[in-house]
């Protein structure tokens, strides 16, 4: 047999292949235009306000803009520092596209801390990279799972320098500060650590340095003081929520995925193989997942970004020094979901690019209802969920699919109900229906009317006239609301 066949690959092949697949996570921002995450465009509207300040006449009117301190504020700092360097939309796309990256860089940093050589976990660790949260666009919250990844390493690294705590107690307010559940990752990776070294109560106060950030939270500063709801029907939906574990646009393998990953973490358990060190930590998120409610402290699906997670620190924990070859097949699955994920928003981009030309119609400053098509049945996260919000980006107008609701989010409505939010904009449809705009709602507080889908609607509001329409997006301009304009 080749020696290479049979050989562990060096430290130095294993480094190179991991840096490699790091760099290419960030393949789909580079091949589109406009990023192809769903809470994307309502997030850089927020960044056009609060970087707008009272320079802009008509954001000035209709939005407010506060800091508060929280645990949600990763990416508006660093959009915030780096928009005068680089302007608003390519600080947010330069931020937006080295998460994935820094999220590969944490995985290896991970692995090297506690092994010294990069095997096949963090190969199979990689496929997860590109999660639901971060197709989705939850960019605080995997900017925050980024800096967990290395705060283990960091925690492992310093071990017996009496400096530690100091550095960590930094480090996991930062963390806090980009997300509070990337915060509690980090808390449950170090956790998890500790006790595979000392099973006892000693384990969890070794953790103390991390727990600064409890202070704000117990002060209601920790993200909002929503009810916390669990998802119905309760079994079904945690069924569910692991069935979409790495649900992103193909079926048949972001539904495999978690499968190859769960049994790869098997074999590796069966032939001793499974370091406890972050197997502990893999089921310990795992029971989050089934023990935390859906919405918490104002943030949705607090279960749910925790699945991938939870399968990403067990695919970390399989302590497999493989062959070159074998490393490289491990990538292969890796390589393929971000391949499926690169084409389509390639051509998701170019779809929205043609949707947007209807914006070149609508006058700056105006109240527009966005409307957007969603397929129920579609496996396919919808990526245009939030595309309205560039009305506001664009043309400086009220729209009402942004996350501005009181108590959590930084951004604020002037002139609008509180129904004038997300996700009054998502028109859920059943296979084949056609929506009826007649009644939609948020259109009794607009000018405008703006559509986006494939399916036709079947009846428009009363007295709306035809601006502009391009394939799929239609705008519309309403009759009088009986509003100040």
């Amino acid at each position: 047999m080749l020696p290479f066949l049979s050989s562990p690959a060096t430290p130095r092949q294993g480094l190179i292949l991991a840096l490699l697949l790091a760099v290419l996570a960030m393949l789909p921002f580079v091949v589109s235009h406009y990023p192809q995450q769903g809470d994307f465009a309502s997030h850089l509207a927020r960044y056009r306000v609060m970087m707008a300040g009272a320079g802009d006449a008509d954001l000035l009117r209709h939005y407010a803009f506060e800091w508060r301190l929280g645990g949600n504020l990763g990416v508006d700092l660093l959009v915030a520092a780096l928009a005068p360097l680089l302007g608003l939309e390519r600080a947010a796309w330069a931020v937006s596209a080295a998460i994935p990256v820094l999220t590969g860089l944490g995985l290896i940093a991970a692995e090297w801390t506690l092994r010294r050589r990069i095997g096949l976990g963090t190969m199979l660790a990689m496929a997860t990279i590109w999660s639901p949260a971060l197709s989705l666009g939850f960019a605080n919250f995997c900017l925050a799972l980024a800096l967990a990844l290395f705060g283990l390493a960091l925690w492992v690294r310093l071990e017996g320098r009496w400096w530690r705590g100091g550095v960590m107690l930094v480090w996991g307010l930062m963390t806090w500060l980009c997300h509070l559940a990337g915060w509690g990752v980090l808390g449950v990776l170090v956790a998890g650590y500790q006790w595979s070294r000392d099973k006892s109560l000693r384990a969890l106060l070794a953790c103390w340095p991390l727990a600064l950030p409890l202070l704000p939270v117990l002060l209601g500063q920790g993200g909002g003081t929503h009810v916390a709801e669990y998802g119905q029907p309760l079994l079904g939906y945690k069924l569910g929520i692991w069935i979409k574990a790495l649900r992103d646009r193909v079926f048949m393998l972001d539904f495999l995925t978690p499968l190859l990953l769960l049994l790869a973490m098997a074999m590796a358990a069966r032939r001793g193989r499974f370091d406890m060190r972050l197997g502990w930590a893999a089921l310990a998120l795992t029971a989050l997942t089934l023990l935390l409610p859906r919405h918490l402290a104002g943030g949705d699906y607090a279960d749910y970004r925790l699945v991938a997670v939870a399968l990403m620190v067990g695919a970390l924990a399989i302590d497999w020094e493989a062959p070159l070859p074998l490393l490289a097949l491990g990538a292969t699955l890796f390589l393929v979901r971000l391949i499926a994920t690169t084409l389509a928003w390639q051509a998701e981009s170019s779809q929205l690019d043609t949707r947007l030309a209807v914006l070149d119609r609508l006058p700056t400053g105006a109240r527009v209802a966005g409307a957007v098509a969603i397929d129920q049945a579609q496996w396919a996260l919808d990526p245009f969920e939030h595309a309205p919000s560039y009305a506001a980006v664009r043309r400086a107008a009220l729209v009402n699919s942004h996350f501005a609701r009181d108590g959590f989010h930084l951004l604020r409505l002037k002139d609008a109900s509180l129904e004038f939010t997300d996700p009054s904009q998502r028109l859920l449809l059943a296979p084949g229906e056609a929506p009826d705009l007649a009644s939609f709602a948020p259109a009794r507080e607009a000018d405008y009317l703006w559509y986006i889908g494939t399916p036709a609607p079947r009846s428009l509001p009363a007295g709306a006239v035809l601006v502009a329409r391009t394939p799929g997006s239609l705008l519309l301009r309403l009759a009088s609301t009986g509003k100040p304009h």
